[in-house]
Formats: C-alpha cells, sequence, structure tokens
C-alpha cells in the first residue's frame, strides 16, 4: 500500500497567513515571488494499488485454472489446451474481480484509520515577463519537425 494524496476538508475560509516577497534573479532581470502560506486540514490515509490488486486475482487464478487443467482425466471431445483455455477466459475473469474486490475492502479499512492533519500550503507566483524574445526578431517555429514545411533545395 502507499501513501495517497492528501483530501482536503472543506473549511469555511483559509486566510493568508503569511505573505513572503522576495526578489529573484533570473537572468539580467530581477523579478519579485509573491509566496502565499495558508493552513489547511488534510485527510492523510494509505490506499491500495487497485491494479496490482487485480493482475495478482488474475495470476493466481491462472494457476488454478491450470492445476484444474490437469486434476481431472483428459476428455476426449476437447484436448487439454482448450480446456485449459476455457478455465483461464473464466478464472482470470473471477480473479481480476476478487482482486478488486479485495483492494475495496482493503481501502474501506484504510479509511476508519485516517487521520486529519493540519498542513501549510505554499503558493509562489512570478510576475509574467513582457516579452519573451527580442525585439525585431521572429519567433522560432516551435511546430514538430514532422509538421514543418519541407525545404526543397
Amino acid at each position: 500500500m502507499s501513501e495517497s494524496h492528501p483530501q482536503p476538508e472543506p473549511q469555511p475560509e483559509e486566510e493568508p497567513r503569511l505573505e513572503v516577497h522576495q526578489p529573484a534573479e533570473t537572468g539580467q532581470e530581477a523579478t519579485e515571488e509573491q509566496a502565499t502560506v495558508t493552513e489547511a486540514a488534510v485527510r492523510v490515509q494509505r490506499s491500495p494499488r487497485y491494479f496490482r490488486f487485480m493482475i495478482t486475482g488474475a495470476v493466481v487464478f491462472a494457476v488454478i485454472a491450470l492445476i484444474l487443467t490437469y486434476a481431472f482425466p483428459e476428455n476426449p471431445t476437447y484436448d487439454r489446451g482448450a480446456v485449459f483455455g476455457f478455465l483461464l477466459a473464466i478464472c482470470a475473469t473471477v480473479g481480476v474481480a476478487l482482486g478488486a474486490l479485495v483492494a475495496l475492502l482493503i481501502d474501506r479499512a484504510a479509511t476508519r484509520r485516517a487521520r486529519t492533519v493540519q498542513a501549510d500550503r505554499i503558493d509562489v507566483r512570478l510576475p509574467d515577463s513582457e516579452t519573451d524574445s527580442p525585439s525585431g526578431t521572429e519567433p522560432s517555429d516551435t511546430r514538430p519537425s514532422d509538421q514543418r514545411p519541407s525545404v526543397d533545395s
């Protein structure tokens, strides 16, 4: 299981607690960063990775299909490959469904143990630069090479 992303709980209003203004050097120009720090209550919980549970269920039930194929005497109408194919299709589907169900049950149990913590959110904003390219020059062609017009010599 892995840590999930924090889920913010709704609060009436979040007031900025601190604003920081720092000049940052970028090239030859000095810009001013604006950082706003706000507090928020977030829920932290562990959650399972559903895809891994479903793949594990499919693999376990594929092994069960293989065991069932050779556990019974061979049928004269169908060879063992066909029997294994039928069983694999059915068992893999059941395995994926049961793997997802187990992951869902584990997720529900983890939700009960979730806790709420205080977190600081920091928003940093940089002012937009007015010109990105020097005046008098054309911007470069940013299209992918397969979409650029070809030049024949």
